[in-house]
């Protein structure tokens, strides 16, 4: 009888533990889903007015904005293209229940990817600045307008991801918080990995 009066209450316990940790992982994994979801439509849609006004204008147009709005179009075909992978990746993403382990891996994988592509976004400003005075200098409309265009796409991507850095950052938080609940310590049989409720 006192074995079942220990018993149960522990197994609850346990089992309620179990259940908290796991809702905190579900938030924080739905939350980064959510996020690289709503950032994959803003990309979608940009893209999708960068085509449109790209492949309109550059047929109007002469000289080096004829350039310029191609590129814009040429450009975001890539953008869009990558907006609904990211898309498809969220949805599939929807599915699944993600442990402590594959949480952190996640997170720590958005977070380099939006670093390394803000990186790649200042040499896009860069390049564009190149082609600009290259064009300048040679007097000679294609470079210009399409350093135009590397300096707006460029410019843009580098406010976009570092809104989604910020973003993915905060959610990050959540999980260190989290995981501040984790302890690691000696056991009888080893080492041991408890969770704490606060």
């Amino acid at each position: 009888m006192y074995i079942k009066r220990f018993i149960i209450p522990a197994l609850l316990f346990f089992t309620l533990k179990t259940t908290a940790q796991q809702n905190i992982q579900d938030s924080i994994a739905f939350e980064r889903i959510k996020l690289s979801k709503n950032n994959m439509f803003v990309l979608g849609a940009w893209a999708g007015a960068n085509i449109i006004q790209g492949s309109i204008s550059a047929g109007n147009a002469t000289g080096n904005d004829h350039y310029f709005h191609q590129m814009n179009a040429y450009w975001n075909v890539a953008n869009l293209a990558l907006a609904g992978l990211g898309l498809l990746s969220a949805k599939k993403g929807l599915t699944k229940h993600y442990t402590l382990a594959e949480n952190i891996t996640e997170q720590h994988k958005i977070e380099k990817i939006l670093l390394l592509n803000t990186g790649l976004d200042v040499a896009y400003i860069v390049t564009g600045l190149y082609l600009k005075e290259r064009g300048n200098r040679l007097n000679h409309d294609q470079p210009v307008g399409y350093g135009n265009s590397l300096l707006l796409q460029g410019g843009f991507l580098l406010v976009f991801d570092i809104i989604q850095y910020a973003s993915h950052r905060r959610n990050g938080k959540l999980l260190e918080q989290s995981m501040g609940n984790l302890q690691l310590g000696p056991t009888l049989n080893g080492v041991g990995l408890t969770y704490q409720l606060r």
